[in-house]
């Protein structure tokens, strides 16, 4: 079967996905533009490839370059955060002590934050008790008496 896409496609595939990555961030299109630029070189060495296995090559380096990003990449960008607890607010207070301001009944109730009232879970407990957050679960926060 000809070549249908040919090394240039593949190319121009590549520079399209890292083109839209770098409009809308988020690591993912660049993996696979480079897969799409590693697709377009072994069709340059590889012409006579059919289409059917390029797309098949093409799905399976794909899936590897994301792999590698997840794996490897992106732990490694992580640890270079100097401020990992940033855009996780509720993992900040951990540890933190603040007061029930609804009563916590069955489990649920509300602890004032600064000037808010967050959600939280824990041993019931009547309003005006001192509690320590233990952990966050979205934007509910997991309590213990204060001790």
């Amino acid at each position: 079967m000809e070549n249908l896409v040919g090394n240039y496609g593949w190319w121009l595939l590549a520079l399209v996905l890292i083109g839209a990555e770098v409009l809308v961030p988020g690591y993912f299109m660049l993996w696979i533009g480079i897969a799409a630029g590693v697709m377009g070189a072994l069709t340059f060495v590889l012409p006579a490839m059919s289409a059917l296995a390029q797309a098949i090559v093409f799905a399976l380096l794909a899936i590897a370059s994301c792999a590698v990003y997840w794996r490897f990449v992106r732990p490694l960008a992580e640890l270079r955060n100097d401020q990992p607890l940033l855009n996780r607010r509720g993992a900040r207070m951990i540890g933190r002590r603040v007061v029930v301001v609804e009563p916590i009944v069955n489990g649920r109730g509300k602890v004032r934050v600064g000037d808010g009232a967050w959600l939280a879970e824990g041993p019931d407990l009547p309003a005006g008790q001192e509690v320590e957050v233990t952990g966050c679960e979205g934007t509910t926060l997991k309590v213990r008496v204060a001790g």
